[in-house]
């Protein structure tokens, strides 16, 4: 017995990439990618759509939804290690405290000063050094303490209002 293909089986393929679909992310190089749901629901329409005297083969589905698992691991492991990441720099901004440091202000000058405190309620941890908040990634470098803190010309400048950086 023969049973008739479904008419714009054949084509469902061809044009999924044409329409816009909001379950298609952006990647960093601009080109749109699959996600999770767009995936299942085009194994599932192939599913649906097959041919009923020529099933899928079995080592087809199953290779689809190795690639599922696989896609899903790593959003998993992308995720773990951007939170593990920012754990990180948190940690390091908060061993600074105490500590002297060097950063650029806004006229490239060096300025030298102590880490009083960090403000991690951002994305991005800013150390108070003076009356500055510094971002943790414009720090240059840690400082030896100098002898006389209120001789130092640049712990002054840290003090007196250094422009900020975020």
């Amino acid at each position: 017995m023969s049973v008739p293909a479904v008419s714009g089986a054949s084509n469902f393929f061809a044009n999924v990439g044409a329409t816009t679909d909001t379950t298609a992310t952006k990647s960093a190089s601009g080109e749109q990618t699959l996600g999770k749901d767009a995936f299942l629901e085009l194994l599932v329409a192939s599913l649906k759509y097959q041919d009923p005297s020529s099933p899928m083969d079995t080592s087809e589905l199953m290779a689809q939804t190795t690639q599922l698992s696989t896609m899903e691991q790593l959003v998993s492991l992308t995720t773990m290690a951007q939170q593990s990441f920012a754990l990180q720099q948190r940690s390091s901004a908060a061993a600074f405290v105490g500590q002297y440091v060097s950063y650029l202000d806004g006229n490239g000058n060096t300025v030298k000063g102590q880490v009083e405190s960090v403000d991690l309620t951002g994305t991005d941890p800013l150390l108070k050094i003076g009356t500055a908040s510094v971002s943790l990634s414009y720090i240059s470098g840690v400082v030896s303490k100098p002898a006389d803190p209120a001789s130092d010309p640049s712990a002054k400048a840290a003090s007196s209002g250094a422009t900020t950086q975020a």
